[in-house]
């Protein structure tokens, strides 16, 4: 864990922006089309942090981006090259866009100052969508990345932010995946290599000591 002057430094609100992954209602509701996913992120807590995180975003200055997955009703556009995206069309809940199932789901609220980003392909949160392009005019240095899934999109965020020349912050408290055991185990052997590892508390703390600076 760093420390919390280097944390501080490191969330500086002029140039920290939060993510939210994948944090929809299709994906982590309680009509998922993943429910163990689901029952994961809402039975860990990491549903909550992230609802956590987003508040107190809203209340330091830091920028909220939401990226959603989604996909037009004739799947044009959409993948087929990979056994995850042949199992999604089978799935009885498809994340349609315009569909209840990609508004972001909550107790996470969203404010008209947040962006919300959707990708009709691939795994990755950033590559090949508005995101990378939104962090540069943002002046963004630190990107905090929460959400699901700890298996695929949450390290591909994650890996991509690094690749771009982006600080990766990951609260290991605000990502979950299946089954529960992996994801501590992606959380240690993996970002841990890439990314700052923290706890939703420590990042609070650090975004409510830079509001009474203010």
């Amino acid at each position: 864990m760093p420390s919390y002057e280097r944390l501080g430094e490191l969330l500086d609100p002029a140039s920290t922006v939060l993510l939210t992954v994948e944090c929809q209602r299709g994906v982590v509701g309680p009509d998922s089309a993943l429910p163990e996913l689901a029952r994961e992120a809402r039975s860990s807590g990491a549903l909550r942090n992230v609802a956590r995180l987003v508040a107190a975003a809203h209340e330091s200055g830091v920028q909220v981006i939401h990226a959603v997955a989604e996909r037009r009703p004739d799947g044009r556009g959409a993948n087929r090259n990979a056994r995850l995206f042949r199992a999604a069309e089978r799935l009885p809940v498809h994340q349609l866009s315009g569909s209840t199932a990609v508004r972001v789901a909550p107790p996470i609220e969203v404010t008209e100052e947040d962006f919300v980003v959707r990708r009709l392909h691939g795994l990755s949160p950033l590559h090949g969508t508005d995101v990378d392009a939104l962090l540069r005019n943002l002046g963004c240095r630190t990107l905090v990345v929460t959400g699901v899934s700890a298996n695929v999109a949450v390290p591909n965020a994650v890996f991509d932010a690094v690749n771009l020349g982006y600080t990766a912050v990951v609260p290991a408290d605000a990502i979950a995946g299946v089954p529960a055991e992996y994801t501590p185990a992606m959380i240690r052997h993996t970002l841990a290599l890439v990314a700052t590892i923290v706890t939703t508390d420590e990042v609070l703390g650090c975004l409510t000591r830079a509001r009474e600076r203010r």
